[in-house]
């Protein structure tokens, strides 16, 4: 199982960019809701009508619009793999403004700005 894990990680990574170490803690101490969780991340992440690309901008303005800084930090490293750039990232956060207000724009501005430096 764990070498399963590694590989489905490996894909997860591949396909949304850094993934949180919480996955490999679950595979080893609870299999069966890991396998659970991998099959609804990869239904989700799948490109379909929207491209993993959109996707991944909706989660960090999603995840800077709740303030959390582990999800908007795991969400912004994934992005650079998946080929989106600092100038998107500042797009999907204007959103993140108009929709949740200045609190949300200002703290992904904050977390994009240490993790996409430059």
């Amino acid at each position: 199982m764990v070498d399963m894990a590694k590989k489905e990680m490996k894909d997860l990574e591949r396909m949304i960019g850094k993934v949180p170490r919480f996955f490999q803690d679950l595979a080893e101490k609870d299999p069966q809701m890991y396998e659970m969780v991998m099959k609804l991340e990869g239904h989700i992440w799948d490109d379909g009508a929207l491209s993993r690309k959109s996707k991944k901008l909706m989660a960090i303005a999603i995840a800077a619009s709740l303030r959390d800084q582990h999800a908007t930090r795991a969400q912004l490293l994934g992005a650079a793999s998946l080929g989106i750039t600092r100038q998107e990232v500042e797009e999907a956060l204007r959103v993140a403004f108009l929709l949740a207000g200045m609190p949300a724009y200002v703290y992904g501005k904050t977390q994009l700005d240490e993790v996409m430096k430059g």
